[in-house]
């Protein structure tokens, strides 16, 4: 391979990272935040809506449930539909279910609220890495992957920061 075909290989490579990357990254930084954020809501969900520990306790953790039951389902369909019309979906209904908890008021509805968001979210992660893989090769993968990764640690850096800001406003 010559040097200028190296040089343009690199080129093509670093334009396909700035346009798939942001995008994924937002999306995993806010889906993380929005994990994390549960644990910083506790304390003012507690008390406005008299939530016992066991209460929050099994409705953070029915998220989960929801996420494994419906990660094949979901990267079946992923495979089915495209990554990015299905990553799309994802993000979509994520973000309407997040914001329709602002309306829950019993535990049932907390409950219900965090299963239909793991089953929302499944599959985005599965889906993130099969969408980079369909666009580099197994060389620049290792690369890719670290970065996109770094979304994970933004996550605790913002999340914490606004997390704490929101609740020291209220």
């Amino acid at each position: 391979m010559s040097a200028a075909a190296s040089v343009n290989e690199d080129v093509v490579y670093s334009r396909i990272a700035w346009r798939v990357l942001p995008l994924l990254m937002s999306a995993w930084l806010f889906a993380y935040i929005d994990r994390v954020n549960i644990g910083f809501a506790k304390l003012q969900m507690a008390q406005e809506l008299s939530y016992s520990d066991t209460v929050y306790g099994f409705g953070a953790g029915i998220f989960f449930l929801g996420y494994f039951l419906f990660e094949l389902p979901s990267n079946l369909l992923l495979h089915r539909m495209g990554a990015r019309v299905w990553i799309a979906r994802i993000m979509i209904t994520w973000a309407l279910i997040s914001g329709a908890t602002i309306f829950v008021q019993s535990p049932s509805e907390f409950y219900g609220m965090r299963f239909l968001l793991g089953v929302a979210e499944a599959g985005f992660i599965p889906g993130a890495v099969y969408y980079l893989s369909t666009w580099f090769p197994s060389y620049r993968r290792g690369r890719i992957f670290g970065v996109f990764y770094l979304a994970l640690a933004g996550s605790g850096l913002v999340g914490g920061a606004s997390g704490g800001a929101i609740l020291a406003s209220w």
